[in-house]
């Protein structure tokens, strides 16, 4: 009689209330047990040590023995020692696992010619394995069944559907199975236990997966991936609503997400029946046995049947379905059963729910966007001087005009040239409006070509263009609540202009390569150092946006018309930058400050603050001289042939202060097409004034034209 050891015995595996797994003893080989992955057992089970227990053949026996474990191996309840003998029907624990010792499976299972043949089926030989565990638990045919019979359905049965409201069970507890003791070699289980055990595995990973998904088509096709491991479709599709507002039963605003199908046909949309059943009971549906019914979609335009067994249910939360998961059967053998329908039910609520953390990431996302572009703003806002310098009465008019603009909501429109402080303006007028709080955000239009600045104002979802890897956020949502600032707004192109009007008027806008509209609360300020109304002239600005625009106007005058101010931006300069490059300049010397004082200064303010930056880190004593000043020899715009000492000749011409002031305010009234205020402003002078000299030179239009 042969030995013990030499004939096969099982390890039957228990975690929790399920049986998992049956690994077969073979005479000569060790099975060690244990947390790392090298062990033949692997217990994931962190009271489990990496190298926990082993059994072995020894003198035609089988040997339990602890390998120095932490917590111990235990053998029908009582922690070993030394290395113990094991019989059939011994227990052996290790963490949360149970292992159940058994040499005759017909006495362990009770239908065990059913796990043979299952075995078969799937391994070829009598070698038991997981497979045939869980079919034998699933699938355990009645008295006088063939394994044929499992799986043919009877045609003759009327359709069968089935209804399902509440939460499926899967995603509910698990209850314990006390009934699925080992008592001796007897081994009793119930029989849907593996099923649910290994769905509630799969809506776990699932889950995780689900998670993980970047998008809303990652995860629908995350989503169908699932369900087609998990129930018997060989066809399917996830369909969503177009719109998160639209959770009605109006099956249009269904759009096909992710399809699939593993059959010669493609896949087949859901009917219009089935799917507004589906969104209105808010259910889920389950019909098999279908021979003729083509309301739930059996049958396709040419009449053939395409399904044998449909399945439907809705993918729902609380604010209303956002879509459903539809899938059918083609073959007869493989039907689609109540299971997975529960299953299906179970991955419906799980997608809803991704989809929601989807949209709150979404959300999150644009909200750190915004957030960080106005920690920058604040940042940037620290190095800037925000307070107005200057003293003279062009500074107080422009101050006035900020104060008397700050307040309202309407489209301000800075002029004047280029480097006089336009920016310092609107930001004046933000932080002295009751929009102050909000973010400040300024784009120069000048600086971008047609397409990227419209990206930059309206944003662009993912895709949209080349380059386009990630959805971003444009200047006009992350302003709202706040000011948007637009430097060079003559640049702007005409398509874009158009476009800018709409949201100007109040209108809705969309990203690039979005649909969705947004909306958005922004206050505009434009600015300038072109004559917009020239360009409205020569067509190169519409005319509407130009009067859209010009609601409240504040011209900001150049530097040369308010020489009272040089000194005290010097001043304001000097104490900056001697505090930035720790040196300790006194001032300017007399013929410093004149040549500033006499200096036409073309770049403006920008050009002061870079000229005395330069001139405190190069300077070589304590006080800045003229040598230290580096002044250009540009013209400035502003000048005019009349204007100058010179004739066109390059001669002197000897005329009167008088004749020069005439001539030129007539060629500043012509550039400006008799616009006296612009004129006004240009000069430096008040309206009135304006006019009182008109009436001295007896200046008209006609005269100028003539």
């Amino acid at each position: 009689m042969p030995d013990s050891a030499e004939i096969t015995a099982y390890l039957v595996i228990r975690e929790g209330s399920k049986w998992t797994d049956v690994f077969r003893l073979l005479p000569g080989e060790a099975v060690t047990i244990g947390r790392a992955p090298t062990n033949r057992v692997v217990v994931k089970d962190e009271r489990c040590s990496r190298n926990h227990s082993e059994v072995f053949s020894s003198a035609g026996e089988w040997v339990l023995r602890d390998l120095e474990s932490r917590n111990g191996t235990t053998l029908n309840g009582t922690r070993i020692g030394a290395d113990q003998t094991l019989k059939p029907g011994d227990i052996i624990r290790v963490g949360n696992v149970c292992l159940a010792f058994v040499d005759d499976l017909q006495a362990a299972f009770p239908d065990s010619q059913n796990v043979l043949r299952a075995s078969q089926r799937i391994t070829g030989s009598t070698d038991v394995g997981l497979e045939a565990v869980n079919l034998l638990l699933e699938d355990k045919p009645g008295e006088g069944e063939d394994d044929a019979s499992i799986f043919e359905a009877d045609q003759n049965e009327p359709t069968h559907i089935t209804h399902r409201r509440d939460q499926s069970r899967y995603l509910g507890p698990v209850a314990d199975d006390e009934s699925s003791e080992l008592s001796g070699v007897a081994l009793e289980s119930a029989a849907s236990t593996p099923k649910v055990g290994r769905a509630a595995a799969m809506l776990c990973r699932l889950a995780f997966d689900l998670a993980k998904a970047g998008s809303i088509a990652d995860v629908a096709r995350t989503a169908l991936d699932g369900l087609f491991s998990g129930t018997a479709a060989d066809a399917g599709a996830i369909l969503l609503m177009r719109s998160r507002e639209a959770t009605g039963e109006n099956t249009d605003d269904l759009v096909e997400t992710a399809a699939r199908s593993d059959t010669t046909h493609r896949y087949h949309r859901v009917s219009r029946f089935l799917a507004s059943t589906v969104l209105r009971e808010r259910q889920g549906v389950l019909a098999r046995n279908i021979m003729d019914d083509s309301q739930l979609g059996a049958r396709d335009s040419s009449g053939d049947i395409l399904a044998t067994s449909v399945l439907c249910v809705p993918i729902r939360h609380e604010s209303g379905p956002l879509g459903l998961v539809h899938l059918y059967a083609t073959d007869a053998a493989k039907p689609l059963d109540p299971d997975d329908l529960e299953f299906s039910l179970a991955v419906g609520d799980t997608v809803a729910v991704a989809l929601k953390n989807l949209e709150r990431r979404e959300a999150l996302a644009e909200n750190l966007d915004k957030f960080r572009d106005e920690n920058t703003q604040l940042r940037e806002q620290l190095g800037v001087q925000s307070e107005i310098v200057g003293g003279s009465e062009a500074i107080k008019r422009v101050t006035r005009d900020i104060a008397r603009a700050a307040p309202s909501r309407a489209t301000v429109l800075i002029c004047g040239e280029s480097g006089v402080g336009k920016e310092l303006v609107a930001r004046a007028v933000h932080y002295s409006s009751p929009r102050s709080k909000g973010p400040f955000v300024c784009l120069n239009c000048a600086a971008l070509t047609e397409s990227l600045l419209e990206s930059e104002l309206f944003g662009h979802e993912k895709g949209a263009f080349t380059g386009a890897t990630d959805r971003k956020m444009g200047k006009f949502e992350a302003a709202s609540g706040g000011t948007l600032m637009l430097d060079e707004i003559g640049e702007m192109s005409p398509t874009i202009q158009a476009k800018f009007l709409r949201v100007l008027e109040g209108h809705a806008f969309e990203r690039v390569g979005g649909s969705k509209p947004i909306s958005v609360d922004v206050r505009v300020i434009a600015a300038t150092n072109r004559d917009l109304e020239q360009r409205v002239a020569e067509g190169a600005f519409r005319r509407d946006l130009y009067f859209r625009l010009h609601v409240l106007e504040i011209t900001v005058p150049p530097l040369r018309k308010r020489p009272e101010d040089i000194p005290l931006l010097a001043e304001h300069f000097l104490e900056r930058y001697n505090a930035e490059t720790a040196r300790k300049i006194e001032g300017f010397s007399t013929r410093a400050m004149e040549a500033m004082l006499t200096y036409r200064w073309p770049g403006n303010v920008r050009e002061m603050k870079n000229v005395i930056e330069r001139a405190v880190v190069l300077c070589p004593a304590t006080v800045i001289d003229v040598d230290d000043l580096v002044l250009s020899t540009l013209k400035t715009s502003g000048d005019t042939e009349a204007g100058q000492p010179e004739g066109r000749g390059g001669a002197y011409e000897a005329i009167s202060l008088a004749e020069i002031e005439r001539r030129h305010i007539l060629a500043t009234l012509k550039s400006t097409g008799w616009n006296k205020s612009r004129a006004a402003n240009i000069l430096g002078i008040e309206r009135s004034t304006l006019d009182r000299k008109i009436r001295r030179y007896q200046l008209s239009s006609k005269a100028s034209s003539a």
